[in-house]
């Protein structure tokens, strides 16, 4: 999969008040247990978003960058966070494949639009995201969730949020080694 930015994944911070920060996002390890379940599993995951970030830093390699969202969420956001945690924790996470035919089918207008189902079989990151966006109001229904890639959430793409709501400029974040 290609896309027009310097980014291979995605995910969203959780950040509700009696919680420690969570990292919402699916990916193929499973060398974290997902708080939700407390298995380790593949696919769409909640994870301690410090433990997330450090394993992706060190034993990935990968670097990390955070985006705020603004303005602060409120109560029926987080209720509608926590609604998609619960009906997507745990959903598979597609083969290279079935990734790369989906996201290319997510480019391709649909000729008949019937109502969305919003329970998938597998998710990739961007899915996720989208589809917690969307539920939340700040992304309109109508797009399919294959047609977000990571790119679209980066800065140098124009994702268009509703509610008044934008995403700051990527701030990266430092992990101690």
């Amino acid at each position: 999969m290609t896309t027009n930015s310097p980014v291979n994944h995605v995910g969203m911070a959780i950040v509700i008040e009696d919680l420690p920060p969570l990292m919402w996002h699916a990916e193929l390890g499973r060398s974290l247990p997902d708080v939700w379940t407390g298995n380790h599993q593949r696919g769409v995951q909640l994870h301690d978003l410090r433990d997330a970030v450090t394993t992706w830093a060190r034993r990935y390699g990968q670097r990390a960058w955070l985006r705020q969202l603004d303005p602060e969420v409120g109560q029926e956001m987080e209720d509608a966070v926590l609604r998609v945690v619960a009906r997507l924790d745990g959903t598979p996470f597609p083969s290279t494949a079935r990734l790369a035919s989906r996201w290319i089918r997510g480019r391709v207008p649909a000729f008949r639009r019937g109502d969305r189902d919003l329970v998938l079989e597998t998710a990739y990151c961007a899915e996720v995201v989208a589809l917690t966006y969307e539920e939340m109001g700040l992304l309109p229904g109508g797009r399919r969730p294959n047609w977000y890639d990571p790119g679209r959430f980066w800065s140098g793409d124009d994702l268009d949020l509703g509610l008044g709501a934008t995403l700051g400029e990527e701030i990266a974040v430092d992990v101690p080694a």
